[in-house]
């Protein structure tokens, strides 16, 4: 597999969940890895980059801020691919323009400047979301598809207080006419959560969602969302930059799901643990909805189980500390 051998390529937020496969996949590919870290001196950050196959040699860490314009020049200079996966993603905002909208938009604004500018730069792959696909306001019951056609919609989201959402909405957005008005060669990959081992040291949002359950939670949330497992996702990244005709954008759901299935598989995988039984309202379950893996198959992603990326998951957790069992 060295199909990236003598290469250089970007990953933006090296440190991240995604990001932090993305570059173990890229290095096992052969290719050399110009990481983008926020604080490359925080041993949290870039302890777990380092230790990977082939850092040594072909991994390189820049300082860059999203929100500094031209912080991503010299990062992305002499690259022929540019992964970018940096953006906030919490849920408990206080002040959503500074901390979620501002690194989004301007974040992914900077980068692709910076990209615009180097010669040497042939495609961008974007870390959006389904958040940037889902969210239009339209039902979303059983016998719904959705698709890349769908684009989520910025008022309805404002109206609903979706500050992530938001955030990856307008990122995707003005990402789009801003590669289309530089002539930039762009490809979106939008995961729904992700989930799957972890290889940062830190708990990332979307294991958190998973911990809850297995920590003594006594009830789990009334919501369904889509699932995907990590390495699935880091791979499509690849698959789209490698891949000549790729193009536009990638939805990537294993399956969606309520959290009521979710604490049913981990009790069919977990008897022992206390899994939550009751749901944090008396409300019907919110429903779950379909995405289709069409586009995604012809980038030849073949999607992980859910189960077995919840399995993952828990392992995972449970190797890094987060739970004591």
């Amino acid at each position: 597999m060295s199909s990236g051998a003598g290469k250089i390529v970007c990953v933006t937020g090296a440190s991240g969940y995604i990001a932090s496969w993305l570059v173990k996949l890229l290095l096992q590919r052969g290719y050399t890895v110009n990481a983008s870290i926020r604080e490359p001196n925080n041993p949290k950050k870039t302890e777990h980059l380092r230790a990977l196959d082939g850092a040594a040699e072909r991994l390189k860490l820049f300082k860059a801020d999203l929100l500094d314009e031209g912080s991503f020049d010299s990062v992305v200079d002499g690259c022929e691919g540019v992964f970018h996966t940096a953006s906030p993603f919490y849920h408990d905002v206080q002040d959503p323009q500074a901390e979620l909208l501002d690194p989004a938009v301007k974040g992914t604004l900077n980068v692709l400047n910076s990209c615009a500018k180097a010669s040497s730069v042939k495609r961008i792959i974007l870390t959006s979301s389904i958040a940037a696909v889902a969210y239009n306001g339209k039902p979303r019951t059983q016998d719904v598809v959705v698709d890349e056609t769908w684009f989520s919609n910025p008022e309805f989201c404002r109206e609903s207080k979706l500050w992530y959402v938001l955030s990856k909405t307008l990122a995707e957005d003005s990402a789009w006419k801003l590669a289309n008005e530089k002539g930039i060669d762009m490809v979106s990959i939008n995961p729904a959560m992700v989930i799957g081992p972890l290889l940062q040291p830190t708990l990332n949002t979307s294991a958190a969602a998973i911990l809850s359950l297995i920590k003594g939670s006594q009830n789990f949330p009334n919501a369904s969302f889509g699932w995907v497992n990590v390495k699935d996702v880091a791979n499509a990244h690849i698959l789209a930059y490698e891949t000549p005709s790729a193009s536009g954008r990638y939805c990537l759901v294993e399956s969606v799901a309520h959290y009521s299935e979710i604490v049913k598989t981990l009790r069919e995988l977990y008897p022992s643990y206390q899994l939550p039984e009751k749901c944090a309202d008396d409300k019907p379950y919110v429903p779950t909805y379909q995405v289709s893996k069409e586009k995604a198959r012809t980038l030849g992603i073949d999607f992980t189980p859910f189960d077995v990326s919840l399995k993952e998951t828990v392992e995972s957790l449970k190797e890094k500390g987060f739970v004591m069992f």
